[in-house]
């Protein structure tokens, strides 16, 4: 598969050629949503707290008689049964578990799809560098500009760029666009990729990327 290389004025400068075995896969809806759900389960946190009546405050003296009143005996306000009384099988935060196992060959064939997908819908592109004259984020607004869709809304989330990691300093440029998000070969999570429409690559990071592939598929 040969894709073209694009400088940061989106002009065309160079073409190259990704193997078909990582970039050209069918997409599976399940496979994907199995690993997307699973990582944000695992991402999830457990808030949720209620108090069982050893934990409210208050129910120290028995309200009323045991016998006498008239009235269905009661051996204290903190009685679940009770307003303001403790809660009976409520969540609590020490409880409970939302991790959910994934395989590492199944998160990798979910990207592999993921980026065959953007690649298919034209939504991938493969840049050679980028170099700032004045390191503001004026002058990366409008690189990013060019690898966003016409007439694209701020508030969308547009376009995520994949740096390698000697290129770290460029994330600080971009870190106040809504709209674009930029992190390395490293970092790259499937999470982020899916939420963002467009895919743009450093030509350097696509050997890391097929290593990756190549080192979970061999396994």
């Amino acid at each position: 598969m040969e894709l073209p290389v694009y400088n940061q004025k989106k002009e065309i400068v160079d073409k190259v050629v990704l193997k078909d075995q990582y970039f050209d896969i069918l997409f599976n809806n399940d496979t994907v949503f199995q690993v997307y759900t699973s990582l944000l389960s695992n991402r999830r946190q457990p808030l949720a707290h209620t108090k069982d009546r050893s934990e409210v405050s208050g129910g120290g003296r028995k309200p009323w008689s045991q016998k006498g009143t008239g009235r269905a005996r009661a051996g204290s306000t903190r009685s679940p049964i009770w307003r303001h009384g403790g809660v009976t099988f409520g969540p609590r935060q020490n409880e409970e578990n939302f991790q959910k196992k994934i395989n590492r060959k199944a998160k990798t064939k979910a990207l592999e799809m993921i980026l065959s997908q953007k690649i298919k819908d034209n939504e991938f592109f493969i840049i050679d560098d980028i170099n700032l004259a004045n390191t503001k984020t004026k002058e990366m607004e409008k690189i990013v500009k060019l690898f966003a869709r016409p007439n694209f809304k701020k508030t969308n989330k547009e376009v995520l760029i994949v740096v390698p990691n000697q290129k770290k300093e460029l994330i600080r440029y971009s870190r106040n666009l809504p709209y674009a998000y930029m992190t390395t070969i490293s970092s790259l999570d499937i999470l982020t990729l899916l939420n963002y429409k467009n895919f743009v690559i450093f030509k350097d990071c696509l050997k890391d990327l097929e290593k990756r592939f190549s080192t979970i598929n061999k396994s």
